[in-house]
């Protein structure tokens, strides 16, 4: 999902249309302080800029969702040194200034990000505007085809262009074929013809088949048959000792490949026993295999069963092996085993130089009579997402953490916090639990990961504080060892500390703590501990479960606690459902704190004795913690 929009503006002729459309949207006007001036201009905008390229580029590289009312291939050069993977590119839409007089010829172009949202928000702009939106991604709305998504059999050679290219198409220009082997592809033919591509031997755009005297450019898109990419068909087993040097896999598997002609383009995949499935070594031969042929050079692994039934084709079966993991070979078997009977052993196994104490490794090499699917083989490592989804709204998840909902398999998690991310869900696999089953759901999330597959196991907040990331590493090191195989990632989120704070004002801007007064797993001994420690060192506290159905007292005893530390006027937040709709925050005294105010979606801060509160010409409550800037800086009264 787009977590920030901004609306890009580069004159003043622009301007009107720029305001209007940011403030349809609740968007972030962006201007070019160059042309604009602030002051003269008498303009607000929520930033200024001076130099328009690098602030594209700023803007897309943070994920940044652009909306120019400017020229389409002023946005597409400054984003085009960042363009790598469509998957992930943030929504770039371009506004022509023709969208002032409304016409027949007016479009809202999504030019990046098709998929991330800038189709339906060009939609969106287009509704407003009275305009028509030009959809340029799959299924293009206008034309009939997608450009970037040739028939098979076939790659565009610069995908990268292919958004100026449509934009250009759009915009009126008519496209020239300059294929000269019509009967040679026929299938290709076929879906250009098969479109509503303005095409005109006298057109100012091009489309070829690749050839020597060929050079692709945004006003040429230029598509090779896939023949001409070398055949994947070669599969690397490997095996190694626990810790082996990676470099030590990497120069043993590429002087492999070198001595028997086999170019690492032509390696589909690396495989091996899935006890292994944690070897740095061996994600280290994948990655750099990947980087030397520029094609994904993937990774599985295999069960002891699996590759025990390889051993009547093993050239080097070894009873050593079998003692110590349950198959008698793990390279030759792994490879074999990826390539199945229609493939047979290229090399046999090959072991590393003298064995030394960074460790050792062997690799063989089989190939294949087909082409190699290798999402069919074996599994991967599988990933334990443990995602903090902020405390409730999509504007404060951060990027990474919808990024990987995205990518995500299975979900995992409390049945509201699903709830709360339910405008991310495509067709990942949901699996809800209750209140209070918070280990059922931890291990159930690690066993789907322990299968390959990719889990988020979702928090609210920041999975690290009170949350779910803590048990998540408390089971696993009791687990068992396939728990331990899996990879885990932790990615934080926005606590509700962080948005209650912010909200007030910086009620957390000095020394501050967290204490859950839930006694569910802590005595309340202990807890009653901590609050005086907290009350004598003068910390701002966050209270956190601080009420419940059943229990009712531990806040009031807080309380009391505090007051024999605190003035009676020390400001206190009840902020309660942060984030969400019914979000709701209350500015009190320490003296006023009442349980009856408070429940368990409600989140209790108390200041320091140094905190302070005002109210602004509007009425509103500012609270904030100074930190000591006062005395370094003799900050003193400003009078009127």
């Amino acid at each position: 999902m787009i977590q920030r929009i901004a609306v890009f503006c580069l004159s003043k002729s622009n301007l009107q249309l720029a305001q209007k459309v940011a403030e349809y949207l609740k968007a972030e006007l962006h201007v070019n302080s160059a042309r604009i001036q602030p002051e003269e201009d008498f303009v607000e905008a929520d930033v200024f800029f001076t130099d328009a390229m690098e602030h594209l580029s700023n803007l897309f590289r943070n994920g940044v969702a652009i909306i120019g009312v400017c020229a389409s291939a002023i946005l597409i050069r400054g984003v085009a040194k960042l363009l790598s993977d469509k998957q992930k590119e943030p929504p770039v839409i371009a506004i022509g200034q023709e969208v002032l007089v409304a016409g027949a010829n007016s479009f809202v172009v999504p030019l990046l990000g098709g998929h991330h949202g800038a189709n339906e928000l060009a939609q969106k702009i287009s509704t407003f505007l009275g305009t028509l939106p030009a959809i340029t991604s799959t299924g293009d709305l206008r034309f009939g085809i997608s450009l970037d998504d040739p028939p098979g059999g076939f790659a565009l050679m610069n995908p990268v262009d292919v958004k100026l290219f449509t934009s250009e198409l759009l915009s009126g220009k008519t496209v020239k074929l300059t294929l000269t082997e019509e009967d040679k592809f026929p299938k290709f033919f076929e879906w250009l013809k098969e479109s509503r591509l303005p095409f005109s031997e006298k057109g100012d755009l091009r489309i070829s088949i690749k050839s020597e005297s060929i050079s692709a450019c945004k006003e040429h898109l230029v598509y090779e048959p896939i023949e001409d990419i070398p055949d994947k068909n070669f599969v690397v087993g490997v095996g190694c000792e626990r810790g082996t040097d990676p470099e030590i896999m990497h120069r043993l598997v590429i002087n492999t490949l070198e001595e028997n002609c086999i170019s690492p383009e032509s390696v589909a995949l690396v495989v091996s026993i899935d006890i292994k499935a944690d070897e740095p070594a061996i994600h280290e031969l994948a990655k750099n295999l990947s980087k030397i042929s520029g094609l994904k050079c993937h990774l599985r692994f295999f069960d002891a069963k699996t590759l025990e039934k390889q051993t009547p084709r093993l050239e080097n079966p070894s009873e050593l092996v079998f003692k110590e993991v349950g198959c008698h070979g793990v390279a030759e078997g792994a490879a074999l085993a990826a390539v199945g009977d229609l493939g047979e052993l290229f090399v046999p196994k090959v072991k590393s130089a003298s064995k030394s104490g960074n460790g050792q490794a062997t690799c063989a090499i089989a190939k294949s009579m087909n082409l190699i699917q290798p999402h069919a083989i074996g599994k991967p490592q599988g990933t334990l997402f443990v995602v903090g989804t902020g405390p409730g709204s999509k504007e404060l998840r951060i990027i990474e953490s919808e990024k990987i909902l995205n990518i995500a398999s299975d979900w995992v998690g409390y049945g509201k916090y699903i709830d709360l991310i339910e405008d991310l869900h495509e067709d990942q696999k949901i699996h809800r639990y209750d209140l209070g089953q918070e280990e059922k759901r931890v291990k159930h999330a690690i066993e789907l990961a322990t299968q390959g597959k990719k889990v988020a196991l979702i928090s609210s907040g920041d999975p690290s504080i009170y949350a779910m990331g803590s048990l998540v590493f408390e089971l696993i090191e009791k687990g068992s060892p396939e728990w331990k195989r899996i990879r885990i990632e932790i990615l934080p989120g926005i606590s509700a500390i962080q948005a209650a704070s912010a909200k007030v004002g910086a009620f957390i801007g000095h020394d501050f703590c967290t204490i859950s007064l839930s006694d569910l797993l802590t005595s309340w001994k202990q807890i009653e501990r901590r609050i005086i420690a907290a009350a004598e060192g003068d910390f701002v506290i966050a209270f956190y479960n601080p009420v419940s159905m059943n229990r009712k007292t531990q806040l009031a005893m807080a309380r009391n606690i505090l007051l024999q530390h605190r003035h009676i006027d020390t400001p206190v937040i009840l902020a309660r459902n942060i984030g969400r709709d019914e979000e709701h925050i209350k500015v009190i005294s320490l003296n006023d704190l009442d349980s009856k105010d408070v429940d368990m979606l409600t989140l209790v801060l108390v200041g320091s004795s140094q905190t302070k509160q005002f109210n602004l010409p509007s009425g509103e409550v500012r609270v904030f913690t100074p930190r000591g800037y006062q005395v370094k800086y003799n900050i003193e009264k400003v009078e009127n």
